[in-house]
């Protein structure tokens, strides 16, 4: 396949390298410092079984998406609308976009954008730019998406690509499941710029996430959302998995970006005063993370 990374970021590079490395044609579109590294050198891919230089395109234009089979739609979520508009004078009639993105209404959001199918996928891995080009890989990077004309095939390629993958039924389920993990570490994590395996061993920090997952599965279950798994060994093991893993809400911050809180907590918060669910621990770790960013700003 041709697969167009729009917003390639961490993730976006990491599972388009692994694409790449398995021999499918792959373009980034990413940030002109990122395009350059990987012009001048190729992608580095460093996971935790190897460190490799992968040859891929590399673009700041939307237009690189031209031909493409298969979009990995990667950006933040709060630039889901600008980045679709760029993207649709370009894309192919029977391209599928996959969302790759943090919270539960960025596939939703294609559809109503673009004409072109689009797909919902939740993401497990941990990863991070370590420097221009350079994607770091932390832990995991099992893929779950939404049934779609071409998802035999996406799941197939990822497969073979070494990134375990399986296609649900309940991705909104999934999508949920990985919303409550995010609400319970992304904006500690942030406010603390602690990593996941020190966070939790912070004094009342137990309880504080206890908290907030009670809210999101309050209003979960008032939304009419089948959360699957067992929620609270989901969230035991993201600390013992990531132990040194920063929430991307943390890096954004630390950085001085706008994170994607609203799409997180923000909605946890949102939908609770709809359904009539009290949300007062979210509601504080919103408004604490919108403070610092206004702060940096």
């Amino acid at each position: 396949m041709k697969v167009a990374v729009m917003g390639a970021g961490a993730v976006g590079c990491y599972y388009g390298g692994m694409l790449a490395r398995a021999g499918h044609e792959v373009v980034l579109i990413a940030r002109q410092q990122h395009v350059e590294a990987i012009e001048r050198e190729g992608l580095r891919l460093d996971t935790q079984h190897f460190d490799e230089r992968v040859r891929v395109a590399a673009s700041t234009d939307a237009s690189a998406v031209k031909r493409a089979q298969l979009v990995l739609f990667c950006v933040k979520s709060t630039d889901t609308e600008s980045a679709a508009k760029a993207l649709a004078p370009h894309l192919e009639p029977d391209a599928l976009l996959l969302s790759l993105q943090n919270g539960v209404e960025n596939a939703e959001r294609l559809r109503e954008l673009l004409p072109q199918e689009a797909a919902a996928a939740v993401v497990y891995v941990a990863t991070e730019m370590a420097g221009p080009g350079h994607v770091k890989h932390n832990g995991r990077g099992e893929l779950v998406i939404e049934p779609s004309t071409k998802s035999e095939e996406v799941a197939r390629a990822f497969v073979e690509a070494n990134v375990p993958t399986e296609i649900s039924a309940n991705v909104r389920g999934a999508l949920w499941a990985k919303l409550v993990l995010n609400c319970a570490y992304n904006a500690l994590s942030a406010i603390t710029q602690l990593p996941y395996g020190k966070l939790v061993q912070g004094e009342g920090i137990s309880r504080s996430m206890r908290d907030v997952v009670d809210e999101c599965l309050a209003v979960a279950k008032a939304d009419n959302v089948t959360i699957p798994g067992d929620v609270d060994e989901a969230v035991r093991r993201i600390a013992e998995t990531m132990q040194n893993q920063y929430s991307s809400t943390a890096q954004d911050l630390a950085r001085g970006k706008r994170s994607e809180i609203d799409h997180l907590n923000g909605l946890i918060v949102r939908r609770g005063e709809a359904l009539g669910i009290p949300t007062p621990a979210n509601r504080l770790l919103h408004a604490l993370v919108k403070a610092i960013e206004s702060k940096a700003s």
